[in-house]
């Protein structure tokens, strides 16, 4: 016997024979919001109803009721059950409205919230450029005295050569170019809007930080804050990244390179975004697909434990891990040597021969 779960009701299938069955409200929305607790991970009273012992689930969601295997159940159509095609299209209207009115889950906010942050990073390098290439003419030197957020801020509220060295402390005579008042106020302006965004991308970091030692501790020390969010936001969710196996996690972010192997045979790629952790871009060249491998497996388990609200296990992960590094680093400690070119068959090595006479 296995339970099987449509969108219109609950069966109990001997074979591809249905022993019993409930069906769901003819109200739509009733349908809906049993739909909605599906995919929420719940289990339905219709389904406890039919339970019997020694049966098996249709629905890893259901494992609690019984052993999770695969099942064809195509054979139960609506259309036996007196239910139309508009019927359906009803039901699945009335899911989507309730789904879009769910409230964000922290996970995915934090998600959007490192995109945010994506997208502040382009546009800071896009207008710090834009300001030391209109500036650096009037004070070519201020590149070497500050850098980012503090050359920003010294343009927007002295703005006059003079000042900043005098605020700085430095007696150099500067080879730049004399700017007009209204010039330099436009350039005033320009690193005003810098120095917000810096300070934009500052509260993004805060808000990742702290959303990110709540939702996944483990993830975060693991990895770091940041780079946690973004593997979370390139699964899709902390739930989506407990689900995806070790070797998917360790090429998130490496998707086009992926691809490109897959269609032109290209070398597959050993790494995705887990490159920016030092354990892995510090690593030799012909250990780091290694040393990714073991940091995916760990990443998965922090993200599992996080996501059903495990105990701390992160200083556990992490010896774990450098012991791995350095059981990579005994074992090849050296390049591995190019292969010869293969010779084609027949085509061995030939003494020369000499002329015959």
């Amino acid at each position: 016997m296995i339970l099987v779960t449509k969108w219109f009701g609950v069966f109990l299938c001997e074979g591809e024979e249905v022993r019993r069955y409930k069906l769901f409200e003819k109200d739509p929305k009733l349908v809906a919001r049993k739909l909605a607790a599906v995919q929420r991970g719940e289990v339905l009273p219709e389904e406890r109803e039919l339970a019997v012992r020694r049966m098996k689930v249709a629905d890893p969601r259901l494992k609690a009721l019984g052993k999770p295997a695969v099942f064809d159940s195509s054979f139960i159509r609506p259309e036996a059950y007196g239910l139309t095609a508009e019927h359906m299209q009803r039901v699945m209207l009335e899911l989507g409205k309730i789904r879009v009115r769910e409230p964000l889950s922290e996970d995915r906010s934090i998600a959007q919230a490192i995109r945010a942050t994506d997208d502040l990073i382009e546009e800071i390098n896009l207008l710090s450029e834009r300001l030391h290439e209109w500036y650096g003419v009037y004070f070519p030197e201020l590149g070497d005295l500050a850098k980012d957020a503090e050359y920003a801020r010294l343009v927007c509220e002295l703005g006059e050569r003079q000042a900043i060295l005098d605020h700085l402390g430095v007696a150099l005579e500067s080879v730049g170019t004399d700017l007009v008042p209204r010039d330099l106020e436009v350039v005033q302006g320009v690193a005003r809007t810098l120095l917000e965004l810096y300070r934009r991308k500052e509260a993004l970091d805060a808000y990742i930080l702290e959303g990110m030692e709540r939702v996944a501790p483990n993830l975060s020390a693991l990895l770091s804050p940041n780079l946690a969010a973004r593997l979370i936001a390139l699964a899709g969710g902390l739930q989506r990244l407990a689900r995806l196996p070790s070797s998917t996690v360790q090429l998130l972010g490496a998707e086009k390179a992926l691809f490109l192997h897959l269609r032109s045979g290209k070398r597959p790629p050993k790494h995705g975004v887990i490159f920016q952790h030092p354990w892995v871009n510090r690593s030799p060249y012909w250990q780091r697909g290694k040393v990714a491998r073991s940091l995916g497996a760990k990443i998965s388990i922090a993200a599992r434990v996080d996501a059903y609200h495990g105990e701390p296990i992160a200083d556990q992960l992490k010896e774990q891990m450098e012991r791995r590094i350095a059981e990579i680093r005994e074992r090849y400690p050296d390049p591995p040597r190019r292969e010869r070119s293969q010779q084609r068959p027949g085509q061995g090595h030939q003494r020369p021969q000499g002329r015959r006479r």
